[in-house]
């Protein structure tokens, strides 16, 4: 088919009365294409030509899986997945692909506003589903803290959300971070805030106010049902459902799963060049841990990573539906215990009376070596038992039978 220019030269030369030959001659065309042109009624039309087969062809019902069914609309991730499986080209074509697949979305408007290094840190929860290995669903929570003005981001997996959960992961992203934040947002998790008085005033959670003292940082809140006010964080959620979560991890227990999103957040989550700053997490990170106060000894925050709970008369604690040993003194009576992902800690004041590798399993004993040794039987109260007595038997003089019937005569 000739473009659109030629079959125009072809119509104004004729009607300016040049021959067949010689618009050929001048277009570079055949007779035949100049004669085919003048004597159609219409201009003709091309045929159709058959579609191209893409590349991505061969992962095309993958891909659909993937977006609609799996929910991953992340191109990075889908693209990795592709590439390991073989080429499936690039990420244009992969995007043109899946535009058409992800739902549409609404979009909201809202304002923007920008932080000064070292200035704030925003933190939120997120839940995520997995399958146990006997086929059972079950949730985790992920604390989730991102620098404001760097956009770094620290996760961390938890089975729950309390206060001294959520002091621990304070104090590891601090450490990973560099440093503690001027002030820290939050939305109005009952961890923070524990509700609001007469006058609508927030009723601050004082224990996690004096850890916020003790650390150095101010606390903020957003605005109630206002989660854009700490979009931050919000975002950074998203981010590790879709790009972390959509690679469906496996892992063994809690501890093995945080050492995945670790190797994740230095692999893929500092080194991105993030949308709105246009530079690497990890590069602006660098910059601000200038401006960031010191943490100062852990051995300031113990005190809010513990939890008091009552040891069973059988020398047990309970904690997430296993119970771990601690010496039968301790029976009936009040201690702190300090939960990691991977260990149980029992104390007594400043003592540590025990440390249990922390289970995932459920409805199961950890007892101690030692535990019930020197244990009183009954208490050591003596038991007065009902006894019966034995009674000497009598004895009997044996005759000869001739004495009786010497009587009897």
């Amino acid at each position: 088919m000739l473009g659109g220019g030629k079959v125009k030269a072809i119509y104004d030369l004729q009607a300016k009365g040049v021959g067949i030959r010689e618009i050929a001659r001048r277009l570079d065309v055949t007779r035949a294409t100049v004669r085919k042109y003048l004597r159609s009624e219409t201009i003709p039309v091309a045929k159709p030509r058959p579609p191209r087969v893409s590349k991505l062809a061969p992962w095309a019902e993958y891909i659909v899986r993937r977006v609609r069914v799996d929910g991953v609309e992340n191109g990075s991730v889908l693209l990795e997945e592709l590439r390991a499986q073989g080429d499936a080209g690039g990420r244009t074509i992969l995007k043109d692909f899946v535009q058409p697949l992800r739902a549409q979305k609404v979009p909201t408007a809202t304002m923007r506003f920008e932080t000064a290094p070292g200035q704030q840190a925003q933190s939120d929860f997120g839940t995520f589903g997995y399958r146990t290995a006997d086929g059972k669903i079950q949730r985790l929570s992920a604390f989730v803290m991102v620098r404001s003005w760097s956009r770094s981001i620290y996760v961390e997996f938890v089975e729950r959300q309390d206060l001294a959960t959520f002091v621990r992961c304070h104090l590891h992203a601090f450490e990973v971070f560099g440093g503690v934040p001027a002030e820290c947002l939050y939305d109005n998790t009952k961890v923070v805030v524990l509700g609001r008085d007469e006058a609508g005033e927030p009723i601050w959670n004082v224990r996690f106010l004096d850890f916020a003292r003790r650390a150095g940082f101010s606390v903020r809140r957003c605005r109630p049902y206002r989660a854009q006010t700490k979009g931050r964080v919000e975002s950074g959620v998203k981010y590790v459902r879709r790009n972390f979560w959509v690679r469906q991890p496996r892992f063994s227990d809690l501890a093995d799963l945080n050492r995945q999103v670790r190797a994740w957040r230095e692999r893929t989550a500092e080194r991105r060049v993030h949308g709105t700053t246009g530079e690497q997490p990890a590069v602006l990170l660098r910059e601000e841990r200038g401006r960031l106060q010191p943490l100062g000894p852990i051995e300031r925050f113990m005190v809010f990573l513990r939890e008091d709970r009552q040891v069973g008369r059988d020398g047990y604690v309970a904690w997430d539906a296993n119970w771990y040993g601690v010496n039968w003194r301790w029976a009936r009576q009040t201690v702190p215990v300090a939960a990691s992902e991977d260990l149980i800690e029992i104390w007594s004041g400043e003592q540590r009376l025990v440390v249990h590798a922390r289970s995932w399993m459920r409805g199961k004993h950890f007892p101690v070596p030692g535990q019930w040794d020197g244990l009183p039987l009954g208490d050591g109260v003596p038991v007065r038992e009902a006894l019966a007595s034995q009674v000497p038997i009598p004895e009997v003089e044996h005759r000869p039978l001739s004495v009786y019937e010497a009587v009897a005569r």
